[in-house]
């Protein structure tokens, strides 16, 4: 079924696209590619893609215009070579929270860079949890977005189940409104737990003040679940909050390491992401989504 595949990445993913592609016993195909000292990129393929499902896995955090250029030179080279269909495994979307009008003047660029995919010949896009769920509705062409909420559910079970805590001891936290359809689906998968919510307002970029809790998180076991840990100051501050509020032990779940800086407060038990963006992390849990994305291009095929 995968004879007519070929797997690709470019700068960003490495690592995640040889474990996708041991799952599916896969080779990955070959390319070049070129940072010239003028800043100016060549990406092409130097495996013969004619007729066949070409996919790309490729994330595009920091730099992340140049990972999307990567991308998008790239995808001309398979269109000149006549794929018969790409499709960009985008784990992390670069410029999604860039996802609306916030201040008079302000460009959507999470659309704009989904117009610059199309373009050029995107046919789908996979990709992991989207900061907003309007962003699919910026393509016109198929978007698949995957859930790591299995990922930590499982994670965080066999770790409960070592620390014998009853799950009505345990509190699934939306560190603020937008990610509260994430806590209200993992707090599903824990028969007992429930659910808080802190208010937080930015007064400027890459700014946050927390100004309320709903939720009773007293005595409790909290969990922290957001898409993108950035500076650390929306899962610090809301640390805090629930420690003020008399939380027993508070745990981060995230799916997007982008980490422009990476001081968590040392009041938090444990920190667990995903290999969406690959770094080198240090005292923190990387859950990989090879399997996921791996299942995804198996059931395609």
């Amino acid at each position: 079924m995968l004879n007519n595949v070929v797997l690709f990445h470019l700068s960003a993913n490495k690592e995640l696209t040889e474990k996708v592609a041991k799952i599916l016993n896969l080779k990955i195909g070959k390319v070049e590619l070129e940072h010239f000292a003028d800043g100016e990129i060549m990406a092409r393929t130097l495996s013969n893609v004619s007729g066949k499902k070409c996919y790309i896995i490729q994330s595009t955090a920091k730099p992340a215009t140049e990972h999307i250029f990567e991308l998008l030179v790239f995808i001309d080279s398979l269109k000149q070579n006549n794929a018969k269909e790409i499709i960009v495994v985008m784990p992390y979307y670069g410029y999604a929270r860039q996802d609306r009008v916030a201040r008079k003047g302000e460009p959507i660029s999470a659309k704009m860079v989904a117009k610059l995919y199309q373009a050029v010949g995107v046919d789908r896009i996979i990709t992991v949890d989207l900061h907003t769920s309007q962003i699919q509705g910026f393509f016109s062409c198929p978007v698949y977005e995957i859930s790591p909420n299995d990922l930590f559910a499982d994670y965080l079970s066999k770790l409960f189940i070592k620390k014998h805590v009853d799950y009505h001891n345990l509190v699934i936290v939306s560190p603020d409104h937008g990610s509260s359809l994430r806590a209200r689906d993992l707090c599903s998968m824990f028969d007992g737990a429930s659910l808080a919510v802190i208010d937080k307002r930015r007064p400027a970029p890459n700014k946050c003040e927390v100004t309320n809790l709903v939720g009773d998180v007293k005595n409790k076991i909290c969990v922290i679940i957001d898409d993108i840990i950035d500076t650390c100051m929306t899962i610090n501050n809301a640390t805090e909050k629930l420690l003020q509020c008399g939380a027993k032990e508070v745990y981060v779940v995230a799916t997007h390491a982008v980490l422009s800086s990476n001081t968590f407060v040392k009041d938090i038990k444990e920190v667990i992401v995903t290999d969406t963006v690959e770094k080198n992390l240090d005292n923190i849990v990387v859950l990989s989504i090879a399997p996921l994305i791996a299942s995804v291009i198996s059931d395609d095929n």
